[in-house]
């Protein structure tokens, strides 16, 4: 249709923007026919394709980094061959196994890289504007527009100026554990979008010579698995807060806000109640609703400490992405607290 270079890419990226909004105002407006409609418009496009090939093959660090076929570097022609024989419902190939060192650790994490080809499928097929619109309000990490300092503002409304207890967590290995029937019945969308996804899911990772199932888990390095993973952990804050009443009455007569607040950052989460007894509810909660999708906490990097006094052990205060938020006596509002939160001593902890 075009040669490489000469497209009008500025075009075709504004015209890929105004479908994923419609997607998204229509996912935010619940009309689930009007979303998979659009979503079917959006895998067929030619220029929602050429804008996938592009990504991957040009614009992305990984571009040079090949899966089990071997394929990177595409020159321009190559590329253009891509755009126009490429259909989202292919067979999807393993991903290949490398193993990268973690930051200021010894040991290693696996990463898992797909076949150029599937990195362009994933990239045609991302669901952000139908979920965008869905997500969580205090859902951060992995998104658009949202960074780790929004997590922190975040944090410092939830902590205010009235002291909580908080509950600090780590989901345990959070993508290699991802349920597969659980995430795709979350997964209301085309037919065609679904089969793909589960194609990704369960083509195997091959480590050296060796080909594994992939029978839970999304493989980190593929472009969909962050996404994947949040639709996953999508719905915890909600079954969490809905759990408590928005109000209680206390013994000397008084209502305060009974409701936890939830802060999540990718697989680590927050959750804050004035309340020891109603924390511990609220964990025993998170727990179990996390067993539904097969995921669980990782005990060694879980604590329920206190904003400003010393509880159990651990002093006032608590470590989370990177920061320290810590309540301090002050003169100079009517609770006499202010939050007070600087860059951890530690910085490469985020939970503790």
């Amino acid at each position: 249709m075009y040669e490489w270079n000469p497209i009008p890419w500025k075009q075709i990226q504004k015209n890929v923007f105004k479908l994923q909004k419609r997607i998204y105002q229509a996912s935010l407006q619940n009309d689930t026919v009007k979303v998979r409609r659009l979503q079917k418009l959006m895998v067929s496009s030619w220029q929602a394709k050429a804008i996938a090939v592009r990504k991957v093959t040009q614009d992305n660090r990984g571009k040079r980094t090949a899966g089990i076929d071997g394929v990177k570097n595409l020159t321009v022609e190559r590329r253009m061959i891509m755009v126009n024989d490429f259909r989202v419902n292919e067979e999807a190939k393993a991903v290949r196994r490398i193993w990268i060192p973690k930051s200021g650790k010894q040991e290693k994490r696996p990463l898992g890289i797909p076949s150029l080809r599937d990195r362009a499928r994933q990239a045609l097929v991302k669901l952000e504007p139908e979920w965008e619109a869905r997500f969580e309000g205090n859902s951060y990490g992995f998104r658009s527009g949202r960074s780790a300092h929004d997590a922190v503002e975040a944090i410092f409304t939830g902590v205010g100026r009235m002291p909580k207890f908080v509950f600090n967590a780590d989901i345990k290995a959070c993508f290699d554990k991802i349920d597969h029937a659980a995430l795709l019945n979350k997964i209301k969308t085309d037919c065609r979008i679904k089969r793909a996804i589960k194609d990704w899911l369960r083509a195997g990772v091959l480590d050296g010579d060796t080909l594994f199932p992939s029978k839970e888990g999304a493989p980190q390095g593929s472009i969909i698995s962050p996404l994947l993973a949040k639709i996953a952990l999508h719905g915890m804050e909600t079954a969490i807060t809905n759990s408590f009443v928005d109000r209680k009455t206390m013994p000397n007569g008084k209502k305060m806000k009974w409701k936890p607040i939830v802060v999540r950052y990718a697989d680590d989460f927050l959750i804050f109640h004035p309340d020891l007894v109603a924390l511990q509810q609220a964990e025993s909660i998170a727990r179990d609703w996390l067993s539904e999708i097969g995921q669980e906490i990782n005990d060694a990097k879980t604590s329920i400490k206190h904003s400003f006094n010393k509880h159990e052990g651990y002093k006032p205060g608590f470590d989370f992405l990177g920061f320290t938020v810590r309540q301090h006596k002050t003169i100079k509002n009517a609770n006499g607290i202010k939050t007070i939160i600087s860059p951890s001593r530690n910085p490469s902890i985020s939970t503790n």
